[in-house]
């Protein structure tokens, strides 16, 4: 059912455009659309949360995944050809603990996977860029990972040098 991120084919893809961007750091990227074909978007889906709620257009991942290869054929015709525009994305209001409201946006399930699409291709290109201690917005790293580092380089300040003990770190930050 075409490729997969364990597939060669994909791989491969993605590998050549990272490889390059490492290799020749001065290089610039002048389009990348041609990656993004049906095989890829089909990663992109398969990538993709199915359980999150319908945006403006109500249609949900169940609905889209009916005629799936259909689906992103056109899709892709359509990022093709240009004709593609991303939807208004709808607003939902939230609750906070304190009662307060909060807005969130609701895009379509097919934005998400263009979205998804896109962040696959620039994640494997800007990946090289990244420091380690890089944290957001990168895949398989989090805010709590970051949260983690940081409190393992506050421990490791403090037991070489101990008179920063008295220095106040808010607990929550620990």
């Amino acid at each position: 059912m075409g490729e997969t991120s364990s597939s060669p084919t994909f791989s491969t893809q993605l590998q050549r455009r990272a490889e390059q961007a490492k290799q020749y750091p001065e290089m610039v990227f002048t389009t990348l659309a041609h990656l993004i074909d049906v095989d890829f978007l089909r990663e992109a889906y398969q990538r993709t949360r199915k359980d999150s709620a319908p945006g403006i257009d109500g249609v949900t991942a169940a609905t889209y995944a009916e005629h799936l290869e259909e689906n992103l054929r056109d899709l892709h015709e359509r990022l093709r050809s240009g004709r593609y525009h991303a939807p208004p994305v709808k607003r939902h209001w939230l609750a906070k603990a304190d009662g307060s409201p909060r807005a969130i946006g609701l895009p379509t399930f097919e934005d998400k996977i263009v979205q998804r699409a896109v962040t696959m291709v620039l994640g494997a290109i800007y990946e090289e860029d990244f420091h380690e201690f890089s944290y957001g917005f990168r895949s398989g790293h989090s805010a709590h990972q970051a949260l983690s580092a940081l409190r393992e380089q506050c421990r490791e300040r403090t037991h070489l040098a101990p008179r920063a003990r008295s220095v106040y770190i808010p607990a929550h930050l620990l």
